[in-house]
């Protein structure tokens, strides 16, 4: 047996149904004997780039492994920022790179690579194997690794003739199971007591509670504690519940931000973030003066980092919580009456073309348990602060690294994840331009997904944020307007263009929306208005005084 076929009976073991990436040289020997294995499906993509992102986004919505491969030099590289996303987001993905013939190694070979130190600081293992016999055990090993503590990227690098390389004897090991992170019970104890005798307090809510939500409006109930969420945990925690605020952070509402800087005094319980930038109001000191603050996480390194924390919680988020839960109601919860705050008023549309009026539009007209993978742009900050969670788990916003382009992949990676669920990706013309052109990935592998470009002919989040910092921008930030639309016909994608807000209607977006594939709604529209930035609009206003 080839050990690039040990490899991939091994990953078929593990549950992997696709591999994300591009077929070349120095991994033709795995893609070869994928004809044999009709098990794994190979997503050939257009760009190693989008490939990582469709591997990030299925590992979210599958919760499980998944694959992302490329060439050795430039296909590495292509595959490097989207290790880097996936290990901001804590994504068990597998990035396989090819190299050169070992006793090449050194030699200055076509697309010649070290790889390993590229990846090593962007995953949480990078090696390169040298010998056949090796190539499973290691592949074995940084599975291991990525899915077990707090879950990541790996990388191993495969030289084609030990890819080639036969092996014998071959053991397929039984797929690993992550031990959970147990918190300790006379700390869960402690934080009970703590929170079960203040009088009022917070629950701040990141991504980390994805799977954990039922146990956080239980806790939000028994404590009668408003929740406010993270710009990351946007679409986790439904938009009737009483107890939510809103969004606090970049492009959050004025609401929660009201409650972060206005309640002195007040208790903060943290779950599942790891209290950056983006989900601080860039480190906002108000977050934790004066307060008595406990931090639950899965990850050790956020403890402390920034903000001083009181009681550290150190486990997986549904163990904390259910333990937690068990405590305090041992304790007599849930609490009465408890302070009033003010919910977030949702927003009106009105008749002006503008970004909100076309988001609230848009959602209207979808169904309600739309996924949005939404990309990095000004319109990502309306999307925020405008649209609506009317389902769980609706919206993917990466905005904590932040990678162009990354809701165009998302999109792919999460349809194939949850087929049944409906997906729009909304991106730019900025971000269409780096990776529009997945869309005929998604065209290939029939896959009906709606991509909403917003179409303003500049870079947006550039132009903005000159404007306010400098109070001038560049004119190279605009663009010629090209008709995104007439691109999607020429790929044989059906498309539709908006150019006012009476032409985003029902009819139009149903035939989109049985196309049978993906299609393209562009959205020609010149927003000149500051985007909803939160805080960070004062930020970026100070530095260029």
């Amino acid at each position: 047996m080839k050990a690039a076929r040990a490899v991939l009976e091994y990953l078929k073991s593990q549950g992997v149904r696709h591999i994300f990436g591009i077929p070349a040289g120095s991994v033709n020997v795995l893609f070869d004997q994928l004809v044999e294995m009709p098990e794994i499906t190979p997503v050939v993509t257009k760009h190693e780039g989008a490939a990582s992102y469709m591997a990030a986004a299925y590992a979210k919505y599958s919760n499980q492994l998944s694959v992302a491969i490329g060439c050795s030099g430039p296909g590495g590289t292509n595959l490097v920022t989207g290790a880097a996303n996936a290990m901001r987001e804590h994504l068990p993905v597998l990035f396989l790179t090819g190299a050169v013939p070992v006793n090449t190694l050194g030699l200055n070979a076509s697309q010649e690579l070290d790889a390993e130190p590229v990846f090593r600081s962007v995953t949480k293992y990078s090696v390169t194997v040298r010998e056949s016999k090796d190539l499973l055990p290691e592949v074995v090993k940084a599975v291991e690794i990525a899915i077990s503590g707090v879950p990541g990227p790996v990388h191993v690098a495969m030289p084609i003739d030990v890819q080639q390389g036969e092996v014998s004897n071959v053991t397929i090991p039984e797929p690993p199971k992550r031990a959970p992170i147990v918190p300790d019970l006379d700390t869960i104890k402690q934080v009970a007591q703590e929170l079960a005798k203040r009088e009022s307090g917070y629950v701040f809510v990141g991504q980390g509670v994805r799977y954990s939500v039922d146990q956080v409006l239980e806790l939000g109930a028994l404590l009668n504690w408003p929740i406010v969420t993270t710009p990351q945990a946007k679409g986790l925690i439904p938009e009737e519940h009483p107890l939510l605020s809103g969004v606090f952070g970049f492009a959050g509402h004025e609401g929660a931000s009201a409650l972060i800087n206005e309640g002195d005094g007040q208790a903060l319980l943290i779950l599942g973030s790891s209290l950056g930038e983006t989900a601080t109001n860039n480190w906002n000191p108000n977050l934790t003066k004066n307060r008595f603050c406990v931090q639950m996480d899965f990850d050790k390194t956020v403890f402390g980092r920034k903000y001083e924390i009181d009681i550290p919680v150190l486990g997986d988020i549904n163990l904390s919580l259910m333990f937690l839960l068990e405590e305090l109601k041992a304790l007599g919860l849930p609490k009465a009456g408890g302070k009033a705050f003010a919910k977030q008023q949702a927003y009106v549309p009105t008749e002006e073309y503008n970004t909100q009026n076309v988001l609230k539009n848009l959602q209207k007209h979808l169904p309600a348990d739309t996924r949005y993978t939404v990309d990095i742009g000004e319109f990502m900050s309306y999307v925020i602060n405008y649209m609506n969670v009317l389902d769980y788990n609706t919206f993917d916003i990466n905005v904590h690294f932040g990678a162009m382009g990354s809701g165009i992949g998302s999109a792919i990676g999460a349809k194939f994840a949850d087929p049944d669920r409906p997906v729009v990706c909304i991106t730019g013309d900025g971000c269409f331009f780096m990776h529009g052109m997945e869309i005929l990935t998604a065209k290939e592998y029939r896959l009906p997904i709606l991509f909403v470009v917003m179409n303003n002919a500049r870079l947006g989040m550039v132009y903005h944020g000159h404007e306010l910092q400098y109070k001038r921008s560049h004119a190279s930030f605009l663009q010629q307007e090209i008709s995104i639309a007439a691109m999607a016909a020429a790929m044989g994608v059906p498309s539709y263009r908006v150019d006012e807000l009476g032409d985003l209607n029902q009819e139009a977006l149903s035939s989109l929306l049985n196309a049978g594939g993906p299609a393209v709604l562009e959205i020609a529209l010149v927003d000149n208005n500051t985007p909803p930035m939160g805080d960070r609009v004062k930020f970026l206003s100070s530095f260029g005084k």
